[in-house]
């Protein structure tokens, strides 16, 4: 397997140059005196047909494990619901990830087309030779000069709306970049009467009831890979990068974690006071918790702005004891920091969430991760 790993220097240097004269990849790498490290990101990058796999340092020495965990993450913090040999075939490069991915998005979609494709009333205006619905007045004025045609507008209950088109589009974006293309044209074929649309990703909405809600969960993995899906072109050929922020996948991991165990639980909390708006990772029980995804080797690393972010959040919460989680790195740390003064305090407390477990499937890992992720809820 091909690793390199977060804040690590990418040593191949036909990669490295290929990284430097790619702008859409600038984001994800640092450039620093000529040495090229890689940031807080991870997943894949596929260059002259090889797949580099961008890992967190979980283990020290197991690329494969460190995969495993990383997949694991993924699959928990989005519901994504993967076997053990497909979690085997990236480990072994049979296939990479995101062919995985694009393999699970096409077969939820066939499954859900065998049970009805979904339908709905769209208006049409066309020029047609009987009378179908409201008569155009003024279309007929301006198009027409034969007495054998009537525009009109019409309600049609059709495949052809916006749910199906987005659906077609997502198809053909990730068709060219899986080896096993059956599965997604015979889903572009079930969408032969949908007209073709490019839509942006980040813009979108769909209204989604009852009708069509056993939709929303193919919609939502279609966004989640077009989201982190980066197509990159270079010399005819078809390259792509794959790649997650793990500042927000460890902060989706835990949170929703959290959730499980303490359902009253809030999460990214979006609250105004005056002109001050603030958004706190987790709000559970009495405890205001940011997960930070740094390395931290000692209590003197803590960032003044963490400390300040976490007194402002527990002074206008009305919260008292707040803490700051950090994934454990080399050393497990636990330190009590009091905020303030002179009754004005805010306690906080930071402690490492230790992601390791050796040997651990999928349903072994998270239920460990769940026991440490409780007690350290249970030491407050």
């Amino acid at each position: 397997m091909n690793a390199i790993y977060e804040y690590s220097e990418v040593e191949d240097e036909k990669l490295k140059k290929y990284i430097i004269d790619t702008p859409l990849l600038h984001k994800y790498f640092k450039l620093d005196w000529n040495i090229l490290k890689s940031q807080q990101y991870c997943g894949i990058l596929n260059f002259e047909d090889k797949d580099y796999y961008l890992l967190p340092k979980i283990s020290e020495n197991n690329d494969e494990q460190n995969l495993d965990i990383f997949i694991y993450m993924l699959m928990y913090a989005y519901d994504i619901k993967l076997e053990n040999e497909e979690i085997a075939s990236c480990k072994n490069e049979k296939h990479n990830i995101l062919e995985v991915f694009i393999q699970l998005f096409a077969q939820r979609l066939f499954k859900e087309f065998g049970r009805g494709i979904y339908k709905e009333y769209v208006t049409e205006q066309d020029n047609l030779t009987t009378l179908r619905g409201k008569y155009l007045i003024n279309e007929n004025l301006k198009c027409n000069h034969v007495k054998n045609k009537i525009y009109c507008e019409y309600d049609e209950f059709s495949m052809n709306n916006m749910l199906n088109q987005f659906f077609l589009f997502a198809l053909k974006s990730l068709l060219p970049y899986t080896k096993n293309k059956k599965l997604l044209k015979q889903c572009e074929l079930a969408l032969d009467e949908v007209e073709y649309k490019q839509f942006d990703i980040n813009s979108i909405k769909i209204n989604f009831h009852r009708l069509n809600l056993r939709y929303r969960a193919s919609f939502e993995f279609a966004l989640l890979l077009l989201n982190k899906f980066i197509p990159l072109f270079a010399k005819n050929k078809k390259s792509f990068a794959f790649l997650f922020d793990t500042n927000m996948l460890f902060e989706r991991f835990v949170g929703k974690m959290i959730k499980k165990l303490e359902p009253s639980t809030l999460l990214q909390s979006c609250d105004s006071y005056g002109d001050l708006i603030l958004k706190p990772d987790i709000i559970v029980k009495d405890l205001i918790i940011d997960t930070k995804y740094k390395k931290l080797g000692a209590k003197n690393e803590i960032k003044r702005d963490d400390k300040f972010q976490m007194f402002v959040y527990g002074k206008n919460y009305d919260i008292k004891n707040t803490m700051l989680l950090y994934p454990k790195h080399l050393e497990h740390f636990d330190y009590d920091l009091v905020l303030g003064r002179n009754g004005d305090e805010v306690k906080m407390k930071v402690k490492s969430l230790d992601l390791w477990c050796d040997g651990c499937e999928y349903k072994e890992y998270i239920e460990e991760i769940k026991s440490k992720v409780r007690g350290i809820l249970n030491g407050i």
